[in-house]
């Protein structure tokens, strides 16, 4: 069989998991805190005719390029882009952007902590700050129910007043997690990451500390697909698409030709 065809093939089987990609950026551009993915795509192994280097005389000749001939493609990796999203102002006083690296860090059902830039919080029947999914964001911090309003700074600080009472009480502190390779962080669903080997472990502090990002208070951060260069990227893996689909063509056209010679 021409290597043709397996060439193109994987060429094609590429393009469709550049598609796939690009559309999960495209269907989650809207998105609270979602960091768009990029795939990244390695040339097969090489099938050596004449190895570069090979001595071609008795003399000691040495073949100065050889003859090598690839196998196509595969899919390296996909790899998670961790650029800073623009900042949509909401004035929900439980909305809350990150500006600049780190996480929060949410409790799931089953004890483990779990991290997420999407600050769209919200408070349970106990006064607990919440996930949308209902997960308590750790350290744990709790509104009384009599508090009358919100404050929390760009370092984290929760302040709440008190019914009746003229100065603010200070009730916590948020903290935010780091990485040494954020895209190492395993995707589970619902804006989560979890913590993986190739991520390393956490590093805890407050916001605002070296290398960690403040906290906006009314504000989410969009997610950071550009739809334009996603819709390029769409064209782009299409016509690669295409062409590859040309080379199984013209590889099974050349087949043809062969079979019918007399």
């Amino acid at each position: 069989m021409m290597r043709s065809l397996d060439i193109g093939a994987t060429g094609m089987l590429a393009q469709q998991l550049n598609v796939d990609v690009t559309s999960q950026n495209i269907a989650n551009m809207t998105t609270t805190g979602y960091k768009r993915n990029r795939p990244e795509f390695k040339d097969l192994m090489y099938q050596n005719i004449i190895r570069p280097g090979a001595t071609s005389s008795d003399s000691g000749t040495i073949v100065p390029s050889g003859l090598q001939l690839g196998l196509g493609v595969k899919a390296g990796a996909v790899y998670r882009v961790h650029e800073q999203g623009s900042l949509q102002i909401t004035s929900n006083p439980l909305d809350l952007a990150l500006n600049g690296d780190g996480f929060f860090q949410v409790e799931l059902p089953n004890g483990e902590t779990a991290y997420t830039r999407d600050g769209v919080l919200q408070r349970n029947q106990d006064g607990d700050i919440v996930t949308s999914q209902g997960y308590k964001v750790l350290p744990g911090i709790t509104i009384p129910a009599d508090a009358t309003d919100l404050q929390i700074s760009t370092d984290g600080i929760v302040q709440v007043k008190i019914s009746g009472q003229t100065a603010l009480q200070q009730i916590g502190q948020f903290q935010l997690a780091n990485f040494i390779n954020p895209p190492g962080l395993e995707a589970i669903g619902d804006n989560l990451l979890k913590e993986t080997e190739a991520s390393g472990t956490p590093v805890v502090a407050n916001p605002e500390s070296t290398n960690f990002a403040s906290i906006k208070q009314g504000a989410v951060e969009n997610s950071n697909v550009n739809v334009v260069e996603e819709i390029t990227n769409l064209i782009t893996a299409q016509r690669a698409y295409e062409m590859n689909s040309k080379v199984i063509s013209t590889s099974d056209d050349m087949l043809a030709t062969i079979t019918q010679l007399r």
